[in-house]
C-alpha cells in the first residue's frame, strides 16, 4: 500500500472513530459542558492526531499551524464570517421571534462561554480542516471533492450533539445540521485559500455564537 493510500486510510478510520466514540460519549454525556470541551474532547480528538502524525512522520505545519498568510487568513475569515453570523442570527430570530442572548448561554459568564468556544473551535478545526481535509485532498487531488467529503463527515459527527445534548426535534435537528454542513464547506474553502488553520478557527468563532443562540 502506497504512503498516500495509507494516509487516506488513516483519515477514514479516524473519521469512523470520531463518529462512534464521540457519538457514544455524547449519548452517555456524564460530565459538564466545561469538562467536555476543555478536557474530554481535546483528549479524544487530538491525541489520535498526534499518534497519526508520528505514523506519517509529519509535523504540525501539515495541519496548517503556521504564521504564513496570517493577515490574509484574518480578513478572509471575517469577510465570510459576517455572512455565517447573519445566517445563524436570522434562524434564531425566526425560531424565537427575537434575540435572546441569555436563553442559551447557560449559567457561566459570557467570557467563559467565549473561551469554551475558542477551545472548541481550535480542536474541531485542527481535526477536520487541519487533518482530515488536508489528507483527503492529498489523496483525491480535487479540492471540492475533498471539501464535500470532509464536510459530510463533519456534519454526521455533529448529529449526536443535536439529538442527545441539544435535544432538538426532527425539524430543528435537520436545520441545525444544514447550518453545520454549510459552515463545513465554508471553513474548508477558506482553509484551502490560506493553508493557515487560524482562518478556520476565526471563522468557527464567528459562526459558533449564532449557533449557540440557535439552540
Amino acid at each position: 500500500m502506497s504512503k498516500k493510500d495509507l494516509t487516506v486510510r488513516y483519515a477514514f478510520i479516524f473519521s469512523a472513530y470520531l463518529f462512534l466514540i464521540w457519538g457514544a460519549y455524547r449519548f452517555l454525556s456524564p460530565f459538564s459542558e466545561v469538562a467536555d470541551e476543555l478536557l474530554i474532547k481535546p483528549v479524544l480528538w487530538l491525541l489520535p492526531i498526534v499518534y497519526l502524525l508520528k505514523k506519517e512522520k509529519a509535523n504540525i505545519s501539515s495541519l496548517g499551524v503556521t504564521t504564513k498568510k496570517l493577515f490574509h487568513s484574518i480578513y478572509l475569515s471575517f469577510a465570510l464570517g459576517v455572512g455565517f453570523a447573519t445566517e445563524g442570527i436570522l434562524v434564531h430570530v425566526l425560531k424565537y421571534g427575537g434575540i435572546h442572548f441569555a436563553s442559551n448561554i447557560g449559567g457561566y459568564s459570557i467570557w467563559i462561554g467565549f473561551f469554551l468556544s475558542f477551545v472548541t473551535a481550535f480542536v474541531e478545526e485542527i481535526t477536520f480542516r487541519g487533518y482530515l481535509f488536508t489528507r483527503i485532498l492529498k489523496a483525491e487531488g480535487d479540492e471540492w471533492k475533498a471539501n464535500l467529503i470532509t464536510s459530510f463527515i463533519w456534519t454526521i459527527v455533529h448529529a449526536p450533539i443535536a439529538i442527545f445534548v441539544f435535544n432538538l426535534n426532527l425539524v430543528n435537528s435537520f436545520l441545525y445540521l444544514i447550518l453545520v454542513g454549510i459552515f463545513g464547506v465554508g471553513s474548508a474553502f477558506v482553509f484551502a485559500r490560506t493553508k493557515n488553520i487560524a482562518s478556520s478557527v476565526i471563522l468557527h468563532l464567528l459562526w459558533s455564537w449564532p449557533i449557540v443562540l440557535f439552540r
